[in-house]
């Protein structure tokens, strides 16, 4: 697969928010659905957050089952693996831009809002969730589009 420039796609790509509860296993569910196994990818935060169910509940609207996922941070994985760090928050992007002092890693910046903040009704939560997976996909599929979407 090729990126929009006619770049690879890379082929191990690691998402990064705060708490790895919301945004970056959601990036990650969404990567897995569309590009299925031909990558290696992975999701964490810089601190250890707790799987929102809210989280499980928009991303089951897709056919992604995240109900298995387990928050980790950067200190739990070998960064030096992944060709690609997607950040979605400063915090994680900044986490990542220190990373990259020892090992050599490309690092995108794709600014999230995150979901939880939202408040409102329980229907107007989830739609938060829904706005911010609808946006992480479109993001995905511009970077990084499929033979069908070229």
């Amino acid at each position: 697969m090729h990126g929009p420039r006619g770049e690879e796609l890379p082929a191990a790509m690691l998402f990064c928010c705060n708490m790895n509860a919301v945004r970056s296993p959601m990036l990650y569910g969404l990567a897995k659905m569309l590009y299925r196994s031909n990558l290696f990818l992975d999701s964490c935060g810089v601190h250890v957050g707790k799987t929102d169910p809210m989280l499980c509940e928009v991303m089951d609207e897709l056919g992604v089952d995240l109900s298995q996922h387990r928050p980790k941070t950067f200190e739990d994985l070998e960064v030096d693996q992944f060709d690609l760090v997607v950040t979605l928050t400063p915090e994680a992007h900044h986490r990542a831009l220190d990373l990259t002092h020892f090992a050599s890693l490309e690092v995108e910046y794709w600014p999230t809002l995150d979901p939880t903040l939202h408040e409102g009704s329980r229907e107007q939560r989830l739609q938060a969730y829904r706005d911010v997976r609808d946006y992480l996909l479109d993001k995905l599929r511009r970077r990084f589009p499929t033979a069908s979407e070229r």
